[in-house]
């Protein structure tokens, strides 16, 4: 935090994060040990704060996210919709690249960063050898953007700084190290030059994104030498494994690949996310402090307080004077004839201490929006029913839209930013053109009546109000083990069609078994002599029903 490289105007933000890292990691007390006060040494911190940040997590991200392309999921149907079928065919391949870059792996461990913090940042590059885009998580605290514009979506230069200690074995010095993305010309001796990017076709553009990886010795660095203004005739470059110094290297694309994400939808004229115990952490203080207290009692009533009266104390050899006694199992005191025995009830106090935790946990709930049944808390027992238990959920359910929709668009540039750096690669099956819209998305966060839902699908299909693609969706948002929508979906028409057939076959089976034992009884009429009339027109009759059933 006194780095001399860090800016003034970022050094709030960054304390911010370590307090709240402190509160995350049962350390809030040891933090304000050090800043002075001596008796929160002794805090008991329990891990309510950690809890309150997991739970709010497993809200957020719910049971499992999926990449899903617009259109996709009409690939499959007998007519498929213009352009479906390209998008069916990008989704897989966008799952692809996220089953080899363990994208829910990196959405956890970013999202649990924003969530406490408030902010997280993802990082992408091309990998020549992989062939694909990697994905990398950062902390927020080593991400300083810089915005020409205040009033710019974007900033146009990004930086990810940190400090790397001594290292005495391997001879290294306490030094600091920059990655820096920065928009530019295309050609910084001529402005006019311009560029064709592949993703957008007919467009040129004079833009490109460079990247510069630098090490700068601490000891190097003067007082005024900010992080934007490091000396660079005292960087040191660092190398690819090609041999290519990173030294405003041509990206050969016209974006920033950095993406921010918020926790909250950021106030007017801001850039950051609030963390999801920011506003209840004078409630955890208060916790802390009740459980130290109860801490405290519960000593004093397991082995209380005891006050004797007459009493004839054992006495020290060494030095003659009465020992102290202890209270323990299987101890005998003598007393005299007005001898008495008091002990100090701290159980009520216990008591009402336990209480106390009690009612804060509730207030802890209830303002940070998790509520009492989403924190666990809430005794099922008090629940008169399904539809109570909604209403009581409804803030956790505003809390977690809120949050999904500050990263709605994030998650879709960050699938744009795939495609496109595909497509700069010159990836093999990767198309030139516009970037098809793809989006995350979450599965519930609270479980759902499937019974009920099931019934409301079937209904609705049934009546004809609803397309089997929007039922599968809806099944799927329920929690059924659907996998893909669109082979779902084909598998159920398959199955329509293979029982439609089986009907139709036993339909003419037994029409064909009707017309042969007509044909019997018209042979027997004949044969007695009766009216063969009702037997042709019976056989007309067949014929017409079958003719009609083939059309």
């Amino acid at each position: 935090m006194a780095a001399t490289w860090l800016p003034a105007e970022e050094l709030r933000r960054l304390a911010a994060y370590k307090v709240l890292s402190a509160y995350d990691n049962n350390q809030a007390g040891q933090l304000a040990a050090a800043s002075g006060d001596e008796a929160a040494i002794e805090r008991r911190e329990l891990g309510d704060a950690a809890k309150l940040v997991d739970t709010t997590l497993g809200y957020l991200l719910g049971s499992e996210q999926k990449i899903a392309v617009e259109g996709a999921e009409h690939a499959e149907g007998e007519v498929p919709k213009p352009g479906s079928t390209e998008a069916a065919a990008l989704q897989e391949q966008l799952r692809a690249w996220a089953d080899k870059e363990l994208l829910t792996l990196r959405v956890q461990q970013a999202e649990r960063a924003a969530v406490l913090l408030g902010d997280s940042v993802y990082v992408l590059a091309w990998n020549p050898e992989k062939q694909r885009p990697t994905l990398r998580v950062y902390d927020p605290g080593f991400f300083f953007p810089q915005w020409e514009d205040e009033d710019a979506d974007f900033p146009s230069r990004v930086h990810l700084a940190w400090e790397l200690p001594e290292d005495r074995e391997a001879g290294l010095k306490a030094r600091v190290r920059r990655v820096t993305y920065e928009l530019g010309p295309v050609s910084e001796d001529d402005e006019s030059l311009v560029r064709q990017y592949p993703w957008d076709p007919g467009r040129p553009s004079r833009v490109t994104c460079y990247l510069t990886d630098a090490e700068w010795l601490l000891e190097d660095i003067k007082r005024g030498q900010t992080l934007d203004r490091l000396p660079m005739d005292k960087a040191s470059f660092r190398v690819r494994p090609d041999g290519t110094e990173l030294n405003r290297l041509d990206l050969l694309i016209d974006f920033l690949p950095v993406i921010h994400i918020t926790n909250t939808i950021p106030d007017g004229g801001e850039h950051w996310g609030r963390s999801a115990i920011a506003r209840v952490l004078q409630g955890l203080d208060e916790l802390a402090a009740t459980d130290s207290d109860a801490s405290a009692a519960s000593a004093t009533t397991g082995t209380p307080i005891i006050g004797l009266a007459g009493a004839r104390l054992p006495v020290d050899r060494a030095t003659g004077k009465p020992e102290q006694l202890k209270v323990e199992a299987g101890a005998v005191w003598q007393l005299g004839d007005t001898g008495r025995m008091d002990a100090l009830d701290t159980s009520p106090q216990l008591a009402e201490l336990r209480s106390r935790v009690e009612h804060l946990l509730d207030r802890i709930a209830a303002n940070s929006r998790v509520t009492a049944a989403g924190l666990g808390t809430l005794d099922a027992s008090e629940v008169p029913s399904g539809y109570a238990l909604k209403l009581a959920l409804g803030p956790l359910d505003a809390l977690v839209g809120m949050m999904r929709l500050a990263r709605e668009h994030k998650y879709r540039l960050m699938l744009k930013f795939v495609q496109r750096l595909y497509q700069a690669g010159r990836a093999e099956g990767w198309m030139g053109g516009d970037s098809l819209p793809a989006r995350l998305s979450w599965a519930p966060h609270t479980p759902t009546d499937r019974a009920a839902v099931l019934e409301e699908v079937v209904q609705a299909y049934g009546a004809g109000v609803l397309s089997l693609e929007t039922a599968v969706a809806m099944l799927m948002d329920a929690g059924y083990p659907i996998k893909d929508a669109a082979e779902e979906v084909e598998r159920i028409r398959a199955k329509a069609q293979e029982e439609a057939a089986t009907r139709m076959a036993e339909a003419a089976a037994r029409r064909g078994e009707g017309e042969e034992s007509e044909g019997d009884d018209e042979t027997e009429e004949n044969e007695d002599g009766g009216a063969p009339s009702k037997g042709r027109e019976g056989r007309s009759a067949t014929f017409g029903f079958a003719s009609a059933s083939e059309r």
